[in-house]
């Protein structure tokens, strides 16, 4: 039976309503973690709380401790242009980690592991294309992911402009890069709760609409890999 694990950052009220009391629930590390069963898979939710080094962290928890087939990741964003708008829904195609960098002693671009020929964290290209072909209406982006909120129009602009992403949030690239050094596929389905010109009360506002709406994309893109 396939295994699969979720992160979820700061939207574990969307899952709790969406999948009930779980089957087993742990408290390991300072993360909750949350067991389910159905038919035809096993879905272990891991609630990793805000921020990169968290999410990474967790991520590896899931692999380690469970031993999962692939990681999955919803969440709410912001948007960085005028298209992603409020409860725009989108599938990250890659990630940049835009706050990291080591262009002082290895004269790299800003945003790059050494690892990677450019700026950009790949995401698995099956589970993407799986997802897409069920969802041809999410909008595939780029995710520029770092360890703050995004509230200033004119930064969101910026990071649009550098990078050519569309929305940001503060885990991905934790969640990414770690799948990717440990060859797990990763899925990540983002919804839009604060548009360009929003910030942290339209995201307040939103969070929980935006979240429900997330879910129910990723549960049925789950029920069919």
């Amino acid at each position: 039976m396939k295994r699969i694990g979720m992160i979820v950052a700061v939207e574990i009220k969307a899952v709790l309503d969406k999948y009930g009391s779980a089957l087993e629930e742990k408290n390991v590390a300072g993360y909750s973690v949350l067991e389910y069963k159905t038919p035809d898979y096993e879905l272990v939710i891991l609630n990793c709380g805000a921020g990169e080094i968290a999410a990474a962290a967790g991520t590896q928890y899931l692999i380690c401790a469970y031993n999962v087939d692939m990681i999955v990741n919803f969440g709410v964003v912001g948007g960085l242009t005028e298209e992603m708008g409020k409860t725009k829904t989108a599938i990250v195609e890659k990630v940049v980690h835009y706050d990291f960098d080591t262009s002082a002693i290895d004269h790299c671009e800003v945003g790059r592991y050494v690892q990677y020929p450019d700026v950009y964290i790949p995401v698995d290209a099956y589970l993407f294309n799986k997802a897409r072909e069920m969802y041809p209406e999410l909008k595939p982006v780029i995710c520029a992911s770092a360890d703050k909120f995004v509230a200033d129009p004119e930064a969101k602009r910026t990071l649009n402009r550098q990078y050519g992403a569309e929305i940001c949030e503060m885990e991905a690239a934790g969640i990414a890069l770690t799948c990717d050094r440990n060859h797990v596929p990763c899925l990540m389905i983002k919804v839009v709760s604060d548009g360009i010109t929003g910030g942290a009360e339209e995201f307040s506002q939103t969070i929980d609409e935006a979240a429900a709406i997330c879910i129910e994309i990723v549960n049925e893109v789950i029920g069919a890999l």
